[in-house]
């Protein structure tokens, strides 16, 4: 008798561990980053001719973040290796996620709370990553090096120029790193050599609250640079690490345009003037940041673009092209990043379709799909 309760037990635990380490995290993931394609236009064999002459690149995805083998085609989320390829993608920005407060909202958020650290956990990445934000970042670094090696024919994580250079002469989809939010530096600037060493080409200030840089959109100081955030742009720029400012709050991002002698980009946003929220910057901070020689991609969620289609993205790619100049609108999706888009990255010629349906060029369609994105990396990595 005692063995057979034992035995229950032992089950039990069992079926419960394979839940909360195997089942709970898909569902984490298929319920977060999901697809909503009920408005979607299909494209026509039009735009899907003039879709497969495009190279198409996008400045921010989460793909890192999840229980997810990038290398495999997946029915959840928006990202993986054969998506890209189905969607025409050359070039995608991967960013690391490593700390969200809870209740994470786009007005006030406070750093005294983090939720993934619990998805570190029920995900099994190493121990060393669950109390360091630093580890967090290094771990999804080196997700992308074991892509690269795994699919070496098909995949480039790229360092330098001539990396995009060899990748995209190859056929290659070529990744770059971003971290998003400058907390996994903790404080200390060596660590900003040590991301780099792992990969690190892009690093976002902030992410939904103040950290050790400044302060973000989302935080509650809404303040500027703090000294230790100028050394690291500082730092940044010396070692042609290109920022983003996606989330840092407008004082912060004025004080960036005053110091950087770089060009920025804002990898994921709206743009208010067609879509008034919180998430987005006045557009005459947008200009000031276009002026300077930035980039600024568009993002695919309601929260930005005020709708849940292609349109409303197109409406707003059409929006920020008419403000800004084409040659600084690029796409930035978010994918993976908690969000609710009407595609995913293997769908991108219904984005096509609908820039086409929205009368943009063709030429400013090119440019705005990936050709931008390729020439400003092109110009501004590592050499």
């Amino acid at each position: 008798m005692r063995k057979g309760i034992l035995g229950i037990i032992a089950l039990i635990a069992f079926a419960g561990a394979y839940y909360l380490f195997y089942h709970l995290p898909v569902r984490i993931d298929a319920q977060l980053n999901a697809v909503n394609a009920q408005s979607l236009k299909p494209s026509g064999a039009e735009a899907m001719a003039f879709h497969d002459s495009l190279r198409v690149a996008d400045l921010h995805t989460d793909t890192t973040l999840w229980l997810r083998d990038p290398a495999k085609r997946h029915e959840r989320g928006h990202v993986d290796l054969p998506r890209l390829q189905e969607g025409g993608v050359i070039l995608q920005v991967f960013s690391a996620t490593t700390q969200s407060p809870a209740g994470q909202n786009y007005r006030e958020n406070s750093a005294d709370s983090d939720r993934i650290t619990a998805l570190t956990i029920v995900q099994r990445w190493p121990i060393r990553s669950w109390g360091s934000i630093y580890e967090r970042a290094a771990y999804q670094a080196r997700r992308l090096q074991s892509l690269e090696r795994r699919r070496s024919a098909e995949f480039k994580f790229v360092r330098s120029a001539s990396d995009l250079e060899q990748s995209l002469a190859a056929g290659k989809v070529a990744g770059l790193f971003l971290i998003e939010g400058g907390h996994p530096l903790e404080g200390k600037l060596e660590n900003l050599d040590r991301l780099y060493t792992e990969g690190l080409r892009i690093i976002g200030l902030q992410h939904f609250f103040d950290n050790e840089l400044g302060g973000s959109l989302h935080g509650l100081s809404k303040a500027g640079l703090t000294e230790f955030g100028r050394q690291v742009i500082r730092d940044a720029n010396q070692k042609s690490i290109i920022i983003d400012v996606a989330h840092s709050s407008e004082a912060t991002v004025r004080d960036v345009l005053a110091l950087s002698t770089r060009p920025l980009i804002v990898s994921h946003t709206g743009m208010r003037g067609q879509c008034d929220s919180p998430r987005n910057f006045s557009d005459e901070l947008m200009q000031q940041i276009a002026d300077a020689g930035g980039l600024i991609g568009i993002g695919f969620w309601p929260d930005v673009v005020c709708g849940l289609s292609t349109a409303a993205i197109a409406e707003a790619i059409v929006y920020a092209v008419t403000l800004l100049g084409v040659e600084h609108v690029a796409l930035g999706s978010d994918f993976d990043g908690t969000i609710t888009s009407p595609i995913d990255a293997s769908q991108m010629s219904r984005l096509t379709q609908a820039l086409l349906d929205a009368d943009l060029t063709e030429a400013h369609i090119r440019a705005v799909m990936g050709e931008n994105a390729i020439r400003f990396f092109l110009e501004n990595l590592p050499q």
